[in-house]
């Protein structure tokens, strides 16, 4: 069974948001990172990036495949995980926390009430 915090919003894609104020942060879900496997590198994006609704901001590579990210919802980039360059397996180890991407300001807060809670995403991902 993946590790699906309440408390967090996700996405179809397997991405999950933490909101904190005008903030949220984003990383990839318990099951995500247990779907690739060994995580080996990911490219990350710039701060100060924009990233539209859904658009890629950065892509992983495990010993199995490479994988787009997603950003659940349209906003700037304000600051980006770089432990994740010399430790990206930390995707691995602590998906929700060390592991976490970039955060960001999104462009329409109110925009996250339409993705989905912890129980949404648990009869997504069928557990």
């Amino acid at each position: 069974m993946s590790e699906v915090p309440e408390g967090l919003y996700y996405t179809k894609e397997h991405e999950w948001m933490r909101v904190e104020g005008d903030t949220v942060t984003i990383g990839i879900t318990d099951h995500a990172q247990d779907m690739l496997t060994d995580i080996v590198y990911i490219e990350l994006p710039e701060e100060g990036d924009v990233v539209g609704d859904m658009g890629e901001f950065a892509v992983v590579e495990s010993v199995k495949s490479a994988s787009p990210i997603f950003a659940p919802l349209a906003g700037t980039i304000t600051a980006v995980n770089m432990e994740l360059e010399d430790a990206p397996e930390l995707m691995n180890s602590s998906p929700y926390g060390d592991g976490w991407i970039v955060k960001m300001t999104l462009d329409n807060p109110g925009a996250v009430s339409g993705l989905m809670d912890a129980a949404a995403y648990k009869a997504e991902i069928g557990e």
